[in-house]
């Protein structure tokens, strides 16, 4: 069974806005990030709530006490939201994704660009998340040498859509732990290989066999069907599985523009 960080492609980072369009003008002063360990998301003033702007079936209705936002809300400290989603878990999401640094996505904005107007940014993640109108960017493909000389590609998101992907994390990493197998590493919270390896040296005194398999190029040939059906099993939620199908949909393409749709056409007319 795959791990839930298994879903999500690796990370890295971006320089345009949520479009890809580039960004002008002189280099703004980066925030403290202190501010965020108060729990404390200000309101952009380029960020209107979007709620109502966009609803989904199945989505269940919360009214949720917005406390981080004081007054900020509609009509006091309250406000409708379609998705349990808070600004604490977004904060916490962001604060893992700064942790593993990583290379800027398709729009070039690094994390010390949108750590430039942070607040802004992380409270632009919550707004559209938790009312449901969050859509990811295309996916940057890059491709990474192997040692026998083969190349393996690799999908690296913006910054945005890696806190968004950390904040569904978060969210079902406890529910699919619970059904691993003790013996499985890889992808997991709290696991890594050196235990692996001590495993190993424990279990070659147990048994005379050793099965060693290897799926080729597993996550390239995955299939979305298989694994959706895999989601709906264990994950109820109807706003779960609406994001996770977003990512997995959410276009691919290279530094040049080309999406996985052009290269398709240039092989057929290569042929």
């Amino acid at each position: 069974m795959i791990s839930i960080s298994g879903l999500f492609m690796e990370q890295r980072n971006s320089y345009r806005n949520d479009k890809g369009n580039a960004q002008s003008g002189e280099t703004p002063e980066r925030q403290n990030t202190d501010v965020l360990y108060e729990g404390r998301l200000s309101r952009s003033s380029e960020e209107a709530f979007v709620m109502g702007a966009e609803r989904r079936a199945g989505v269940i209705q919360l009214k949720l006490p917005l406390s981080t936002l004081g007054n900020r809300g509609r009509n006091g400290a309250i406000e409708t939201k379609s998705i349990p989603i808070t600004q604490d878990m977004v904060i916490a999401s962001y604060k893992r994704v700064r942790k593993n640094n990583g290379a800027a996505g398709i729009d070039n904005e690094s994390l010390a660009i949108f750590e430039e107007h942070l607040i802004d940014n992380l409270y632009s993640v919550w707004n559209r998340l938790s009312s449901g109108s969050y859509h990811p960017v295309s996916v940057l493909e890059v491709e990474i040498p192997k040692d026998d000389g083969r190349k393996r590609k690799l999908g690296i998101p913006t910054v945005k859509d890696r806190v968004a992907q950390q904040v569904v994390k978060d969210y079902l990493e406890g529910r699919f732990e619970a059904e691993f197998s003790e013996h499985s590493y890889g992808y997991r919270p709290l696991k890594n290989t050196h235990q692996a390896v001590t495993a190993v040296q424990k279990n070659v005194r147990l048994y005379p066999w050793v099965i060693d398999m290897d799926i080729s190029s597993f996550f390239d040939k995955m299939s979305h069907e298989l694994l959706q059906k895999a989601i709906e099993r264990h994950v109820p939620e109807k706003w779960v599985q609406m994001y996770l199908t977003r990512w997995l949909e959410a276009p691919i393409e290279d530094r040049k523009g080309n999406s996985e749709q052009d290269k398709a056409k240039a092989r057929l007319k290569a042929e």
